[in-house]
Formats: C-alpha cells, structure tokens, sequence
C-alpha cells in the first residue's frame, strides 16, 4: 500500500471551509463539518494504531495482546470495520443534503457498489471459517484417541493416524485448488442450517451466493478498481466529505484483502493492486504498515503456499506433521519417553483445538454482522437518497 505526499487531504479542512462561498450560516455548517471529518479521520487512525500496537512483536509477550492475523486479531480487525461504518454512515445522514450534490453524489454510489463486493468475500470466509471447522473435527478425533489417562495401545494410534492422514489431505487439496468448499455456499440470509459437511451442498444462497467460478483475488481487484484519493478541487468541491469517502472505501478494501489473506477462500491471491495513501492522512502510516507485515507474512518460506495466514492454521498444520511424524515411529509397547512425548503433542494440539472452538463461532457472527450492516447502510443511503431527491 504505496503512500505519498498530498496537498488536499483532511488536515487542511479548515482551511477548506474557509474558502467556500455562502452566508454566515453555511460557514458555521461548513466549520462543524470540518471538526466532525476532522475527528473521523482520528478515529479511524487510532483505530489501525491499535492494530499495529496489539500485534507488534514488542507486545506479544503482554498477556491480552492478539498475534497478527490470530483468530482473535481478525475478530478486533472486524470491529474496527463496523466501528468505522457507522461513523461514516453517521456523517452522511448528518450531511445527507451535500451527498446529493455531485460529485459527491457519484462517489458515495460508487461506494455503496464496491461495498456490495464485499458481500460475496463475507459468505466465502464463512465457508473458509467451516472448513477450518471440520479440520478441527478431525484434530478433536486425534485428541479422543490419545488424550485420557489409560495407556495408549495400537488401535488408537491407528484411528488418530487415520484422522491425521484425512486432514493432511484435506489441507492439501485446499492449497491446490482454494476453492473445496466454493459450492457448500450458505447465505447470510439463511437460519438453522446443518454444519454436517455432506449436506451442505443442498443449500443455496437465498441472496448473494458464491459460485464455482468465483475468485477471491478478482473480486478483491474489483473491490480495489478506481479508489483513488480525491483530487484537491474535489475535495473543495464536497467541503472534505471526498476524503471520508476516500478513507471508507480504503478501509473497505484492506478490510476485506486482511480476510481473504487469513481464511481458506476459493482462488485466493493477495496481489492487489492498492491506491496510493496520501502520507498526511492520520491513517495512512498504520495501514500502511500492516498492509507489509501481512504481505511479508505471505512471503515466507513456510506460509507461501498456505491455504490461509491465519495463526491457527499454521499451528494446525505444525502440530498435526508433528504427530504425525511422531505416530509413524513409534513401537509397541510405548516406553516411557515415547508416552510423555506423545502426551506433550496431545496437549499442544489440545492449545489449538481450544483456541478454535473459542474463537471460530464468535468470528463467525462478526463476519455475518458485518455482511448484514454493509446491506443495511446500503439499502438506508440509497432509501435516503431516494426519498430526498423526491422532496426535492
């Protein structure tokens, strides 16, 4: 996420205002507009830094800091999307008279369609989040078999081999095609649907639905196309409003990348083409910064082929080739040394699987919550928009 310097961006919204013809009243409007897109900005940057500071590697060690692109990471990145989408939505109701004047009026249906891009990444990271589901099923069966007091004997080994070798292979063929689970598609809209993997194929999306041909990395480019910072007379043009516009539609648009970097999605890619950030914007630098690490992170050795970034899938990965790896040379009876190793594996995949059951549902929802509000802040601007061109 490339930044650069930029004259016509949020800090100079005072003096923007000032600037603007009209009466003394329009001016006192323009002065608490500047303020309130002043403290948007502000909050959306202490939002990132928090971001950045909570995963950085001087904080991991501090009990309650989330690891980058941990369950719990995603989570807090999630509500700083929904945190940010009411601000702005609250802004636009404030000021709906100024988003019917062009081009103001263009930009926020421009971003209205793109948020509505989003909705297919929301229903293709909840089909990544069940299938990290039924790999923990299979972590679970691991645990069954081996955990417990009693002394471990050939049977359990081969039923916890067995599941071993099912999530192997699930994983891998979720790296070579990233798209197993594109037509178990389940909508948003839909209530008290079975997590049975072998019935999901018979439910399909009763609104925005993810085909067999869908591509995560293609519809983050379209999600991507065309956002680019507003122009100095634009920014005059709307009274600043542009640069709300311009930092919601960023904020979209990592939002959504962070997602399809972290969770299983079919045809993922995180070669995106992002706008350039004005470096003046309170945001850009935290953005910025997370945009590498997490690109940085796609990059090593042992992530590049992955099926997602997030923590949990490495760790699910990690832990399993080391029991399996483990599971194939052993011999029977077990001495001593080879039951407590056995014993610590267990409890480290025993870390995961608790970390996964605690946080797969809660980012579910978040996930569905975020999918419902971008059609409920949709279906209100455009209602608005509507009922007061007619007044009009």
């Amino acid at each position: 996420m490339p930044a650069t310097d930029y004259q016509g961006s949020a800090t100079g919204l005072a003096s923007i205002g000032r600037s603007m013809d009209g009466s003394g009243g329009g001016h006192h409007e323009a002065t608490g507009l500047e303020l309130e897109l002043e403290a948007f900005q502000r909050q959306v940057a202490d939002r990132f830094l928090d971001l950045c500071s909570s995963s950085s590697a001087a904080a991991a060690a501090v009990v309650g800091c989330e690891d980058l692109l941990s369950v719990q990471w995603v989570r807090k990145l999630l509500d700083v999307f929904l945190c940010c989408q009411e601000e702005f939505r609250a802004i636009l109701f404030n000021h709906r008279s100024m988003v019917l004047r062009p081009p103001l009026d263009r930009m926020v249906s421009d971003y209205y369609e793109r948020s509505v891009k989003a909705l297919d990444v929301c229903n293709a990271v909840r089909d990544g989040i069940e299938q990290i589901r039924q790999w923990q099923k299979l972590l679970e069966i691991v645990l069954v078999s081996l955990d417990g007091h009693r002394s471990l004997g050939e049977g359990q080994f081969r039923r916890a081999k067995k599941a071993l070798i099912d999530l192997a292979i699930g994983m891998l063929d979720e790296k070579d095609s990233n798209s197993t689970v594109a037509h178990r598609n389940r909508s948003f809209g839909r209530n008290n649907f079975t997590r049975d993997h072998r019935q999901l194929g018979h439910f399909r999306s009763l609104s925005w639905s993810v085909s067999r041909s869908w591509s995560a990395a293609r519809q983050l480019q379209a999600i991507a196309n065309n956002v680019a910072a507003p122009r100095a007379n634009e920014v005059v043009a709307t009274s600043g409003l542009a640069v709300a516009v311009f930092t919601i539609n960023s904020v979209l648009l990592f939002v959504t990348w962070a997602l399809v970097a972290a969770i299983p999605c079919q045809d993922r890619g995180l070669n995106v083409h992002f706008p350039i950030v004005p470096r003046n914007l309170p945001w850009a630098a935290p953005m910025t910064s997370l945009h590498e690490r997490i690109a940085e992170e796609s990059k090593r050795r042992d992530r590049r082929n992955a099926c997602g970034l997030l923590k949990e899938i490495h760790q699910i990965e990690k832990c399993s080739r080391a029991m399996s790896e483990l599971a194939d040379s052993v011999q029977f009876p077990l001495t001593e040394d080879k039951e407590a190793e056995v014993r610590q594996r267990v409890q480290e995949l025993s870390g995961v699987c608790e970390a996964l059951k605690n946080g797969l549902d809660p980012l579910e929802r978040q996930v569905r919550e975020v999918f419902h509000r971008i059609v409920r802040s949709r279906t209100e601007g455009i209602d608005s928009m509507g009922r007061t061109n007619y007044s009009e």
